[in-house]
């Protein structure tokens, strides 16, 4: 039949997401944080059941009492960590041992989010190595550093190709393979641009701001848009070269990713970010967020997810509904052991 491609489709929308978002921020404030936990919960339902290929929608499993759980274990854990480390040689062990835990925090954290994700009615499920771990989380870009991180991109591959590689779905497993050409081409334009863009950035406003003054800053000074403009540059610098080579790294890292993915069975994935249109909606939906003292929140972020969903692909060999519906028969032959969701969620950004 040969390979059938499908689009990522988001169908959430800016107004049901903000009703959803102001109600999860109003009832976490109340509860002095403890909601936050079901507050996720919710959000990640609707952006998943709102996001679908071919028809067939994502689904969020976890529940609110687990994700407290381990928010709650993280929060003790690092009471405990400032309490202990007040002992010198305590805290010198208590830092060397935090550095062999974090491998299998990041473990923990992808293997619970892999569990609790669907699509089509199949879970997810990521296989971790602890040690593989550690040299990709921590022995890898320790040595990066003896390269003043000019070797940074073969960090940045060896990441993702454990986090890919370590997943499944149903039965099938992931797979990356990858050259290191797009890692390097999205570490050296991003560079380029934040480097090249803030000199530019400096050149221009140097001049303008001329020598300052003594006494411009100090507090008999008059406030001024001149005088205020040395300390505004920072934030200038932020907004016309840091960010836009955040996104711009974002863009070619995620069309590599995408490109060198497989699905056990033939399946291929894509992505088509186009790096200066990310860089547009990732800077103004900044911006708007600011001008809106964080009002826009919601709709950024769905403009986000639609615009990235909309760029995204996938390849099936051969029909979906074939391909499902076997895994389906797999999974059941072999018995779902993780269908009670075992594991927390340690919070950890993986």
């Amino acid at each position: 039949m040969g390979l059938q491609s499908h689009k990522v489709v988001f169908t959430g929308k800016a107004g049901t997401y903000f009703g959803i978002w102001i109600v999860n921020l109003l009832l976490t404030i109340l509860t002095i944080g403890i909601y936050s936990a079901w507050a996720k919960v919710r959000t990640q339902r609707y952006l998943y059941q709102n996001t679908s290929i071919d028809g067939r929608p994502f689904d969020y499993h976890a529940t609110g009492l687990q994700i407290l759980i381990g928010r709650l274990i993280v929060v003790a854990g690092f009471v405990a960590f400032s309490l202990l480390s007040a002992v010198p040689l305590l805290g010198v062990l208590l830092g060397v041992g935090l550095i062999f835990l974090i491998p299998w925090l990041f473990n923990r954290s992808l293997t619970f989010n892999a569990r609790v994700t669907s699509f089509s009615g199949l879970r997810f499920n990521f296989e971790g190595d602890y040690w593989r771990a550690f040299r990709v989380y921590i022995l890898y870009p320790f040595l990066s550093l003896f390269t003043l991180y000019l070797a940074f991109p073969f960090v940045a591959r060896a990441i993702r190709g454990y986090v890919v590689s370590g997943h499944r779905f149903g039965t099938a497993r992931f797979a990356f393979e990858s050259g290191i050409g797009p890692f390097y081409k999205a570490f050296l334009l991003a560079g380029v641009w934040a480097v090249g863009v803030a000199l530019v950035a400096l050149a221009i406003l140097i001049p303008i701001i001329g020598p300052v003054e003594p006494g411009a800053f100090g507090p008999a000074a008059e406030p001024s848009p001149a005088k205020l403009l040395p300390g505004l540059i920072p934030l200038i610098i932020l907004i016309v070269a840091v960010l836009p080579a955040g996104f711009i790294y974002q863009a070619f890292i995620r069309n590599a990713v995408f490109a060198g993915s497989t699905l056990e069975g033939g399946h291929a994935f894509a992505s088509d970010i186009a790096p200066l249109r990310l860089v547009w909606i990732g800077v103004t939906n900044a911006l708007a967020v600011v001008a809106s003292l964080g009002l826009l929140l919601p709709w950024t972020r769905i403009r986000m997810i639609a615009y990235l969903a909309d760029h995204t692909h996938i390849a099936v060999n051969g029909s979906l509904d074939t391909f499902t519906a076997a895994e389906t028969e797999r999974v059941g032959a072999i018995g779902d052991a993780y269908a009670d969701i075992e594991g927390i969620d340690v919070g950890l950004p993986v």
